[in-house]
């Protein structure tokens, strides 16, 4: 199984979220959402969480992360989404990808939702 994080395209990322077919998950801390908004949709699981609630045995498990089920994060920069896609590959996730900064997504031209 390899390490590697694939990439995707925030469009590519767009299709497969509107066909419910993934989850997206923001990885950056709270104050960052507050100031920034969310991709619509998104769960936010900070990466100081993300051991507990992506480990199926974890009473913190997260339902909407199934190993099955393609799984897109996003941070500020991509260096977090890329560090949180390893680590879901090391826990046994087969589709993760790495969407890399919000501002791809907004660059795109793809509305962020307010912070709630």
């Amino acid at each position: 199984m390899s390490d590697a994080v694939e990439s995707i395209d925030a469009h590519e990322a767009k299709a497969l979220l509107d066909r419910g077919e993934a989850v997206v998950v923001d990885v950056r801390e709270f104050p960052e959402i507050a100031m920034s908004g969310t991709v619509p949709g998104a769960l936010t699981i900070p990466m100081g969480e993300l051991a507990d609630k992506a480990d199926p045995e974890s009473p913190e498990h997260e339902p909407e992360l199934k190993p099955g089920r393609p799984i897109i994060l996003y941070c500020a920069s991509g260096k977090r989404s890329e560090a949180a896609g390893k680590y879901l590959l090391s826990l046994g996730y087969g589709k993760v990808f790495n969407l890399g900064g919000l501002k791809d997504w907004e660059n795109a031209g793809l509305p962020v939702d307010e912070a709630p």
